[in-house]
């Protein structure tokens, strides 16, 4: 299937590891150009070098108000316009109620949510029709994870933004749809394992809930979030997409 991305320009952010460099990945490779984004200035030249001259990396922090309009800028400066954007950050700290302090619930509101408001307000001032907002939001938007409190606390609110925005943007043909991953084998996930005391174990206790019996890869990740922000996908607004092997039950 071509889907029409050529010369389509995204703007994927925390795209230097993880589900959002494996959606850049799969973006590129179907000729799409990006502007991908992380914290660390080092990693984020590397990861936009690996991914050839049709990627452009600049730093910015998801919770620095300035960001959103800058990458924005950056996006029309290089390549002349703006089709779409990701909107993909790191996991807020681990814990249970009795965990999480106030400064990490702050951190996390700040980049997790606020962050992505602002970031998905900007550039929906900036889509015409046919733009596309895209979320990397998680499972817990359905159903709590046991020891992602802050995640818990969040992510659902932020679905419920996406689904607000989607009806707003929808008779501007600008469309709003969110990814749920579950246990895709990232970094994050392997730490996640890891704070058992017995990664492994802990592995195999997951995979044993997923029908598919496995976790996913970064690249099947990537290639489900690249055709929610194709054209090919032109009719899917709204909606909030489980990557999980089947492990959300629930219609």
């Amino acid at each position: 299937m071509d889907l029409e991305l050529k010369d389509r320009v995204y703007i994927v952010t925390g795209a230097t590891r993880g589900l959002g460099n494996a959606t850049a990945r799969e973006l590129v490779a179907d000729g799409a150009k990006v502007i991908i984004t992380g914290r660390d200035e080092k990693r984020v030249e590397a990861a936009a070098a690996e991914l050839g001259p049709d990627a452009v990396g600049l730093a910015a922090d998801n919770a620095e108000p300035a960001a959103a309009q800058r990458l924005v800028d950056a996006a029309h400066d290089r390549f002349g316009r703006l089709d779409g954007i990701l909107i993909s950050v790191g996991g807020p700290a681990p814990g249970f109620v009795a965990d999480n302090t106030d400064e990490q619930w702050q951190s996390a509101f700040d980049s997790v949510f606020l962050g992505a408001v602002r970031l998905a307000r900007t550039a929906a001032a900036a889509l015409g029709e046919g733009g596309v907002i895209g979320f990397v939001l998680s499972g817990s938007v359905h159903e709590p994870i046991a020891g992602l409190t802050i995640s818990n606390g969040l992510r659902p609110g932020l679905a419920g933004f996406a689904k607000s925005l989607a009806d707003e943007l929808g008779p501007q043909g600008i469309r709003v749809v969110g990814v749920l991953p579950a246990r895709i084998d990232t970094d994050r996930v392997r730490e996640l394992d890891a704070l058992s005391g017995d990664a492994e174990a802990s592995r195999a206790a997951a995979e044993a809930r997923i029908p598919l019996r496995r976790y996913g890869t970064p690249q099947e990740f990537g290639r489900t979030a690249a055709f929610l922000l194709s054209p090919a996908a032109s009719y899917l607004t709204g909606i909030m997409v489980p990557v999980d092997g089947g492990v959300r039950h629930g219609f």
